[in-house]
């Protein structure tokens, strides 16, 4: 490797990597794809629960407003690449797609590995080379003006590879099994970039209350979940979906989304929130007393525990009746119209203590990154050094759950890809 130059040398061979060095050399490039992990896109064959969430079927407007952090920066590269291109691109490379709830696009197959393979088979046909090296340091020179450009890079095992442009798409430190390790942020600090401060985001939550690992594994749908600051008394999330409870706490499409619009005190906790789950959001407190009371008359003559096998999961039976306060051997006719207001409050409200995110190993993506302010969106490249490029999750950009995060990949490794 050592002794030859390559137009452009991309860093990792993820989703912003791999999409990078086939538009690269689609325009004639000779391309160098460096991978550290034995094979390429291996945080990609996790996504989804190994589905691979590709993108969400919708138009540059309605991604915009799912997008956290830098929305005005991503305008370019997400008209350049939109998410209806990026599914032309799979089924043209003869991935069959579907469309399911919340517009998430999956593979047909449900197999992350059709995903992975598509995008190796069009870098290895677009005339890619993808090898296996960690990168050490980036080669960096400076011109008589006092210019930084990049020139190539170092490898740990001592190898000096040239190039015209590099791309750096390692990813951010979520999953560090796949390779995400954060190695990005020390080549963007020694090119002089600034790295906003990095925190998980769409994270599980881990919670104060034993009845989470009471009901481990039960699976909510069509719950709504709230997140309140009980510091301002503001609602800050509220949103209808899917949770789950885990041995530490809650998790989920709902949980995950709603992580993102919470921060930790100086600590690290988190206890200054409050989670509030409607289990029956369709039912008002009104309808959902008429329908108790409908269900108690099934079971008048039996005691209060029996009573609510038709109304919640079985998991959860004890659980909610605990909280509501009624005493589990009371006789369903002798349940008060206070009581029975109880067991609707609590039902429409049920509260959870979050305590602090899980580590940021388990986090889907990785808030903050590179600083998008001395990134051109246009084109990804630095406006630092010339020649160096950024794209993916390196970058300080984020969106919800839901296929954006790979969208944000795609667009802009394309860009970076269509410029360096």
């Amino acid at each position: 490797m050592s002794d030859k130059q390559y137009d452009t040398l991309i860093i990792g061979a993820g989703a912003a990597g791999l999409m990078a060095g086939i538009q690269a050399a689609g325009r004639g490039k000779q391309v160098l794809i460096l991978e550290k992990m034995e094979r390429p896109g291996r945080k990609l064959l996790i996504t989804g629960k190994g589905r691979c969430n590709v993108t969400n079927c919708c138009t540059v407007e309605d991604f915009m407003l799912n997008v956290l952090s830098n929305k005005r920066f991503l305008y370019s590269s997400l008209n350049a690449l939109n998410p209806y291109e990026v599914m032309g691109f799979f089924e043209d490379c003869g991935v069959a797609l579907k469309v399911e709830r919340g517009e998430r696009v999956f593979p047909v197959s449900d197999r992350s590995a059709d995903i992975v393979d598509a995008l190796v088979n069009k870098a290895q046909q677009s005339g890619c080379r993808i090898t296996r090296a960690c990168v050490k340091e980036l080669i960096l020179d400076t011109n008589s003006e006092g210019k930084l450009s990049v020139c190539g890079v170092i490898t740990e095992d001592g190898q000096t590879i040239h190039a015209s442009s590099v791309i750096v798409a390692t990813g951010g430190k979520s999953y560090p099994a796949t390779g995400s390790t954060g190695d990005g942020y020390r080549l963007a600090r020694q090119a002089g970039h600034k790295v906003t401060p990095l925190r998980p985001s769409l994270i599980p939550l881990v919670c104060k209350e034993k009845t989470c690992r009471d009901m481990m594994g039960l699976s909510l749908k069509n719950v709504v979940l709230k997140v309140v600051d009980t510091r301002s008394g503001k609602e800050v999330f509220s949103e209808l979906g899917e949770m789950l409870f885990t041995h530490f706490g809650v998790s989920g499409p709902l949980v995950l989304s709603a992580s993102c619009h919470m921060q930790p005190d100086k600590n690290g906790s988190l206890e200054h929130y409050k989670l509030y789950i409607d289990w029956k959001p369709a039912l008002s407190h009104q309808q959902l007393d008429a329908r108790i009371l409908r269900d108690f008359e099934q079971f008048i003559n039996k005691d209060f525990i029996n009573s609510l096998g038709l109304l919640l999961p079985k998991k959860s039976i004890q659980i909610i009746a605990s909280l509501s306060g009624i005493p589990f051997d009371t006789k369903i006719n002798q349940i008060t119209k206070a009581q029975r207001t109880a067991l609707v409050d609590i039902i429409k409200a049920m509260p959870l203590t979050p305590t602090a995110f899980r580590p940021i190993e388990e986090a889907i993506v990785t808030a903050g990154g590179v600083d998008v302010s001395q990134i051109n969106p246009k084109t990804m490249e630095s406006k630092l050094a010339s020649g160096l490029y950024f794209a993916g999750e390196v970058l300080d950009v984020d969106g919800y759950t839901g296929g954006f995060n790979l969208q944000i990949a795609f667009s802009t490794g394309f860009a970076a890809g269509t410029y360096c």
